[in-house]
């Protein structure tokens, strides 16, 4: 996994200011998985913010040319990604495609959205990275399309070892905005969670699907 440090303390403050990022280790939530949580992400929300979607944008699109080299193509996963993704798409001056999390059941029947054609170097633009399970689907479907993924790129990443291990396994270099542990830093020094708070955190970080809170 590659990150700027600077660019994720930045990134990280600007999605707990916007509560794309909300911290209850009291009083978790839980995800679709049945996975309980004392965190929980939803980076839609960044394209309400005209200053933060700015800034994304931006960082994606200087950071992608340096990572990857310049695309062909941005491809953005369904549904997350897709507002951010056209973004860096535009600002890049590049064409867009995007991945369904599977091929539709009518019409032409598609997965990637978009023209794409065999052989065209493609980035993919993500919103969050848990497994990864869904993100390497749509790495999947544009490799069977006949796409050369140089890279993906992520605004954020829970940073499980399952993930990375699945990035591995798939060939597929991950850059990512911010990640959970410059979260938690920066959440602790500017007072959003306590030091015992931080501890409850990391260690739902380590095996977040058997974690449940102490009563």
């Amino acid at each position: 996994m590659i990150f700027n440090k600077d660019t994720a303390e930045k990134t990280a403050e600007f999605l707990l200011q916007i509560n794309a990022i909300k911290l209850n280790p009291r009083n978790p939530f839980t995800w679709a998985s049945g996975w309980k949580s004392p965190i929980y992400c939803d980076n839609r929300l960044i394209l309400s913010f005209p200053a933060v979607r700015n800034y994304v944008r931006d960082e994606f699109s200087k950071n992608i040319e340096k990572q990857f080299g310049k695309p062909d193509v941005i491809a953005g996963v369904a549904t997350g990604a897709i507002g951010i993704g056209i973004l860096v798409a535009e600002s890049l001056g590049l064409p867009f495609v995007y991945v369904r999390p599977e091929a539709k059941k009518h019409g032409r029947q598609n997965q990637v959205e978009g023209f794409l054609q065999k052989g065209q170097n493609v980035v993919v633009v993500e919103d969050l990275i848990s497994t990864g399970n869904s993100s390497l689907m749509a790495v999947a479907a544009l490799r069977e399309a006949g796409a050369n993924v140089k890279g993906m790129a992520a605004i954020f990443t829970y940073g499980f070892g399952v993930s990375e291990e699945n990035f591995k396994a798939a060939n597929v270099d991950l850059y990512t905005l911010s990640n959970y542990s410059n979260l938690l830093n920066l959440a602790v020094a500017k007072r959003y969670i306590t030091e015992e708070e931080e501890q409850t955190l990391r260690e739902w970080n380590v095996s977040p699907s058997t974690w449940t809170i102490e009563v």
